[in-house]
């Protein structure tokens, strides 16, 4: 998404011509939207993928609505770099990740390290690493692996778990933070 600031266009236009073209969807509630309400009437999702070199900056919810183009675009993004293959993101795990990135207050995007993973790209990471879960929810598009470079492993991990959303592992060693829409619990150093 481009920089609005400077094209002239107001924030009162880009939430009209969203509004105009949004599908109305039912919100998904989680303990992260709390954090997300006071972000305005959007919610916006930046993240940047060192495998394939792409960017995503999007706003995926206005005023009360997702917007489906911008969920399909978070799971083209979020797709399995190695097979190609995608699945739907849930929308819980977005608002996770956006909450997080909000309580942090940076404009850095995230490093997607880990988005949907195939169950043949799950099994073959299984097979080199003790850490992966045989039922991952990267597999069925409720999880990701990030990082920010301008914030410790720490400090992601603190706000991650301040949402109450779902699963946080720490990966001090790795450099990376697990978020997921799945039970509440934590884990890692």
């Amino acid at each position: 998404m481009a920089d609005f600031s400077s094209t002239g266009i107001s924030r009162r236009g880009l939430l009209a011509a969203f509004a105009a073209t949004a599908i109305t969807a039912a919100p998904t509630f989680t303990n992260a939207a709390g954090f997300l309400r006071g972000a305005g009437d959007i919610r916006r999702l930046r993240m940047v993928s060192p495998r394939t070199g792409e960017r995503l900056d999007t706003i995926y919810w206005v005023e009360g609505d997702y917007i489906p183009e911008a969920l399909n675009e978070i799971t083209l993004f979020m797709r399995d770099w190695r097979t190609d293959q995608t699945r739907v993101i849930d929308r819980r795990a977005v608002d996770i990740m956006a909450a997080s990135h909000n309580l942090l207050d940076v404009n850095e995007s995230y490093t997607l390290l880990s988005g949907y993973r195939s169950p043949q790209t799950n099994a073959m990471l299984r097979r080199r690493s003790s850490g992966v879960a045989k039922n991952s929810r990267h597999i069925i598009g409720q999880a990701a692996d990030l990082r920010l470079g301008s914030r410790s492993v720490e400090q992601v991990y603190r706000a991650a778990l301040a949402c109450q959303g779902g699963g946080v592992g720490r990966y001090s060693r790795s450099n990376f933070v697990h978020m997921d829409c799945g039970p509440v619990r934590s884990w890692g150093r």
